[in-house]
């Protein structure tokens, strides 16, 4: 009878034993999630600048974000609706792990809010194309005050990154021509101070030389006067495919 109590009191501690292990696990679990979840931007965060659109689809995108978070070791696009625009990137590229992070009427201000996912995940690389929207509301809106104000958020993002993700290979790419007169001059002037910036952290790729020829904008990429068409993409593709080899 003795050694019955024993055996009874053992196998007691050994449950007892599981049972806080299990504990343990699923608050570390619940702790983890709840940690991964505080990466992305609150629903109701509203953004200096954005247009009605833009208030209405940031959220939306975020939402997706969460359901398909990034993983350690991603390639990342993080951009605007000609970013969201590619769809899937890892297709287009023929190469795995990439991640859309583009949302269409996004300008940087906007990025900057949600830049917390990719330095907790460190991707091995980061493509960055932001500024048109900003651009839009310079001319159009006369809100955002300069192009000097949006290329000083641009390297806010990339100086974010390089910070809390020192390993992850940063692209910045310049601000593609539109079909739109009165953009373009800005356009130029934002590309230009973003090539007489210090490029320690991260490289420069020239994408708005792909879409012109003899000064000329070449429309048969676009479908808009700011969007791509399939062509168009194409040509993306063309300009990066070296870079991500690199």
């Amino acid at each position: 009878m003795l050694s019955i109590a024993l055996e009874f009191k053992k196998t007691k501690h050994i449950v007892f034993g599981l049972f806080i292990i299990s504990f343990i696990y699923n608050c570390d679990t619940k702790k983890a999630e709840k940690t991964k979840m505080s990466l992305y931007p609150d629903q109701n965060l509203k953004i200096k600048f954005h247009n009605d659109y833009a208030v209405g689809h940031y959220p939306k995108r975020i939402k997706d974000f969460k359901k398909n978070p990034l993983q350690h070791g991603d390639i990342v696009f993080i951009g605007n609706s000609l970013t969201e625009g590619g769809g899937d990137w890892s297709k287009k590229l023929n190469i795995p792990n990439i991640k859309n992070r583009g949302i269409g009427g996004d300008i940087a201000d906007g990025v900057l809010e949600r830049l917390d996912e990719i330095t907790f995940f460190k991707p091995k690389v980061a493509f960055l194309l932001i500024g048109i929207n900003d651009i839009d509301n310079l001319v159009y809106e006369k809100q955002i005050p300069s192009t000097q104000y949006i290329a000083n958020n641009i390297l806010k993002i990339v100086n974010k990154i390089h910070e809390k993700s020192p390993e992850t290979k940063i692209f910045v790419q310049t601000i593609l021509p539109t079909l739109d007169d009165q953009l373009n001059p800005f356009v130029t002037d934002l590309n230009a101070i973003l090539k007489h910036q210090d490029k320690s952290s991260y490289e420069l790729i020239d994408l708005y030389s792909a879409f012109v020829e003899n000064d000329l904008v070449k429309t048969e990429f676009y479908r808009d006067r700011l969007h791509l068409n399939n062509a168009g993409y194409t040509n993306w593709c063309q300009v990066i495919k070296p870079y991500l080899n690199k």
